[in-house]
């Protein structure tokens, strides 16, 4: 976003005409938009990538996640964070069972998850005091899994023979949400609704950027470190 849309927005929002959802989603399209045509995505996307990269990544969600929903837990009781919590949106034993396959079963000992994952998880951890910033997290990883993510198992599942919904694969399986547009209009809606001052809606679209920026460095590891197939 350039400095001037950025004042835009802000001007907007600070006169109420900005749904906070949208003021999220505009605030962070650029961040968002990098992070997703990083060069490790593109050649996913491509099918260019070998599945040990893949499984990489899966470790690297596996990092994150953890960080995430240990940090719901801590923050259940918050009528902030409460509103948003859903265990169908839990990822960490599906991807515990992605891992088992990807890499085996003692798939701790065998996955080496980079500083920038670790880098990421540390940031989430440190919102258990602010659940504004949490919500911020929350928000970057799970509405992106409900959208983008969606089509991106399909493309995981032909380019490495995968079953759709299955040990492998179940990171990107969504079933107890079986109608995702309607289930991220509500969360939109939970989003729009939150009592939270401009100053502190400022702070969690802020933290939102940060957010994309660390999934932005997740990839650019995982760029470097795999190569694409040939």
């Amino acid at each position: 976003m350039t400095d001037s849309a950025l004042e835009t927005w802000r001007d907007d929002a600070a006169a109420g005409s900005v749904p906070f959802s949208e003021a999220i989603r505009t605030g962070t399209r650029q961040v968002h938009e990098e992070a997703e045509t990083s060069d490790f995505m593109a050649r996913m996307l491509d099918g260019q990538v070998a599945l040990e990269g893949y499984a990489a990544l899966a470790a690297e969600h596996w990092v994150i996640y953890g960080a995430l929903e240990e940090t719901a837990a801590r923050l259940a009781a918050d009528p902030v964070v409460a509103a948003f919590l859903d265990p169908a949106l839990e990822r960490l034993p599906a991807l515990e069972a992605d891992l088992a396959v990807l890499v085996g079963p003692d798939f701790r000992g065998g996955i080496a998850p980079s500083a920038a994952a670790h880098a990421y998880a540390d940031r989430i951890r440190g919102c258990a005091s602010w659940p504004g910033g949490f919500v911020a997290h929350h928000y970057t990883r799970y509405l992106g899994d409900l959208s983008g993510g969606l089509a991106l198992g399909r493309i995981l599942a032909r380019t490495y023979g995968l079953v759709p919904g299955e040990d492998g694969l179940r990171f990107y399986d969504f079933r107890a949400i079986p109608k995702p547009k309607p289930y991220k209009d509500a969360y939109r809606h939970a989003l729009d609704i939150l009592p939270l001052s401009t100053g502190e809606r400022e702070r969690v679209v802020e933290e939102a950027r940060v957010a994309f920026r660390h999934n932005a460095a997740v990839f650019a590891d995982l760029g470097r470190r795999f190569s694409a197939t040939g």
